[in-house]
């Protein structure tokens, strides 16, 4: 029997840590972005668009492992061989 890979797949793992990053990202570009920031980076908030960057790649991630999950089969290898052949 086999089962699903679940929180120690490394995908999920990716995930989280990309929303958590990329959230805390977009707070600063939303608010703790002043002219001098902007001016560095001709204008653009690098901040806001990374964080929302981080965010969308957090949720590619997530939905990739939430569709496509990684099977797991139970027992060792040898197991799993003499049941084969």
């Amino acid at each position: 029997m086999a089962h699903k890979a679940g929180l120690f797949d490394l995908r999920l793992v990716i995930a989280i840590l990309f929303a958590i990053y990329g959230a805390v990202v977009l707070v600063v570009g939303l608010g703790f972005t002043d002219e001098s920031d902007l001016a560095k980076a001709d204008g653009l908030n690098i901040n806001l668009w990374s964080g929302v960057g981080m965010l969308a790649l957090a949720a590619l991630f997530a939905a990739w492992a939430l569709l496509r999950p990684v099977v797991v089969p139970d027992g060792t290898p040898a197991e799993e061989g003499q049941r084969r052949g």
